[in-house]
């Protein structure tokens, strides 16, 4: 019954169906079955597998979105029934955030759920945030790396005093830095110092285990 529900999580994350997804891990819990085996075996499979037909060109940027939706629905439900010494491997920490002056943040979400399915900690700080707003979330969770986004050509130079910020902290050799958004490129990430860019959600991820090098 519970490889049953399993692949059944799965399926909503797959097929993009936020309330079937919630429905199922109220199911779950209701069954006693385990909340972290229902993440890592269904919840954290339907999501890789969105991602693989995303990279391969058969799913777009709607249903990433949705897929996305799905997981984070039940995730909502799953993870405060854990029990206390009960987690989640953590591969390594990410804070992420839209830089100063930038509203935009579905990208940057995206990002941030992708990462989580993969085994990550992420601190979503936001949107509009200032340097020093990263500094200061990266000192307080002890983070591997900071995803900044930026969705308009007059915040990309954000990206660049986050470095900078950085840098003047003495934290530029222990955090890692990765920027994206559709105005930056790679050849602007590396003008600021930036340690990778990512295009997208899927590749923010390949990256993320590269510059931290961990086992994806």
């Amino acid at each position: 019954m519970s490889t049953e529900l399993y692949e059944k999580l799965a399926q909503s994350v797959i097929e993009g169906e936020p309330e079937d997804a919630e429905q199922l891990a109220r199911q779950a819990l209701a069954d006693g079955v385990d909340p972290l085996t229902c993440i890592n075996e269904g919840l954290t499979k339907g999501i890789q597998r969105v991602g693989e037909l995303f990279a391969s060109g058969e799913y777009f940027l709607p249903e990433l979105i949705i897929g996305a939706e799905a997981m984070k629905k039940a995730l909502a439900v799953l993870e405060p029934a854990m029990v206390g010494d009960q987690s989640r491997e953590v591969v390594g920490t990410v804070v992420l955030g839209t830089v100063e002056g930038d509203m935009h943040e579905i990208g940057k979400t995206l990002v941030g759920t992708m990462l989580t399915a993969n085994g990550y900690k992420v601190i979503d700080l936001g949107v509009d945030l200032s340097a020093d707003k990263f500094i200061g979330a990266v000192k307080e969770n002890n983070a591997d790396i900071v995803g900044a986004s930026a969705l308009l050509t007059t915040t990309m130079l954000q990206q660049g005093k986050i470095i900078d910020a950085l840098e003047a902290e003495g934290l530029s050799d222990k955090v890692k830095v990765m920027v994206g958004g559709a105005p930056v490129t790679q050849s602007f990430a590396s003008e600021i110092g930036a340690d990778g860019y990512a295009e997208d959600a899927i590749s923010a991820v390949d990256l993320a285990f590269r510059l931290i090098d961990a086992p994806a």
